[in-house]
């Protein structure tokens, strides 16, 4: 699952590939806004871990959840 977090005041974005689906990061990121928490972190496939501040999200973008295909479209 691919994620895209866009920071307030920055001109990159936070990207990162994780084996969660998208509405468990869906989910902790709006838990997250609405119990007012000052942090959410996130963990990727190669184990790094990203703790953001939920005042500086800008915006939160879930790829699809699709199996990769392998070989030659024709």
């Amino acid at each position: 699952m691919d994620v895209r977090i866009g920071i307030k005041d920055s001109g990159r974005e936070l990207a990162f590939e994780t084996d969660q689906s998208s509405a468990e990061i869906e989910q902790a990121i709006l838990g997250a806004l609405n119990a007012g928490d000052k942090l959410v972190t996130f963990a990727d496939n190669k184990g790094r871990k990203f703790v953001v501040p939920t005042a500086s999200v800008a915006y939160l973008e879930i790829g699809v959840e699709e199996a990769r295909r392998v070989g030659f479209i024709a």
